[in-house]
């Protein structure tokens, strides 16, 4: 990451959104540092749950070898087959068999919904996260996630539309949170005009955050654009100012 927009970030960061905590972000790579490996502990088969440590200041790396859920996995690009009866676990589940996790009224929607949803490969062999303000040099983020309250949120998506004339700049897909964080985003990353992913609310994976946050990733690429823009949007004004006290 380019020191210089580092610090410009932080500083605009911590001038609208005092108090804050600074988002997390992620990359793929071939050769992980050996420190961050070293310091990576999974504690959680839940990759979100993994991501508490991350949010105080520690790397976690993340490969197909990692320990945890088939789903995180085909999120991050690391595994394209399903579970074996996916679509009744994900539904009213197989008695005596599968315990549905009743997400989606039948085995057909599900079918459906995962035809919308299609896998992608990883790039690298790595998915390293860390804090922004951890990022070392040559750590180029492929996305940045927000953990956030609903005034915040209201100010990561407003900023989001500032440039925008369409009313699509945020979208909420349904999937698991690591869908929402990784798979969706990755997938916008690729298009003309990424999107920010509203997501968390997976029923699985909200036991991991705070009950009142949600999160909020966007592409880097989007991300940039947004950071430069702050100074001359509605930031600026009074009505901010009223939310910004509260955070």
């Amino acid at each position: 990451m380019d020191a210089k927009f580092s610090k410009f970030f932080v500083s605009r960061w911590k001038k609208y959104f005092p108090g804050a905590e600074l988002p997390i972000c992620y990359f793929y790579t071939d050769e992980a540092r050996e420190d961050n490996i070293k310091e990576t502990k999974n504690i959680d088969r839940c990759l979100i749950g993994n991501l508490k440590r991350v949010r105080k200041g520690f790397p976690f790396v993340y490969d197909a070898q990692s320990p945890g859920c088939s789903g995180g996995k085909r999120y991050c690009g690391f595994q394209q087959q399903l579970m074996p009866n996916f679509e009744y676990f994900l539904s009213y589940g197989i008695p005596g068999e599968i315990d549905g996790e009743r997400y989606k009224k039948s085995p057909e929607l599900v079918r459906a919904f995962m035809q919308r949803c299609p896998p992608f490969k990883a790039p690298a062999k790595y998915l390293v996260f860390k804090r922004w303000d951890k990022l070392g040099k040559g750590e180029e983020p492929f996305a940045v996630i927000f953990f956030t309250s609903f005034d915040l949120l209201s100010g990561l998506f407003t900023l989001a539309n500032f440039d925008r004339a369409d009313n699509e700049a945020v979208f909420a897909p349904m999937g698991s949170g690591c869908a929402s964080i990784v798979g969706y985003p990755y997938l916008e990353a690729k298009s003309e005009n990424p999107r920010c992913v509203l997501g968390m609310f997976d029923i699985s994976a909200r036991p991991h955050v705070p009950k009142n946050s949600l999160t909020f990733t966007t592409p880097t690429r989007r991300f940039k654009e947004m950071v430069l823009n702050m100074d001359e949007s509605f930031l600026t004004t009074e009505s901010w100012r009223t939310i910004k006290k509260r955070l």
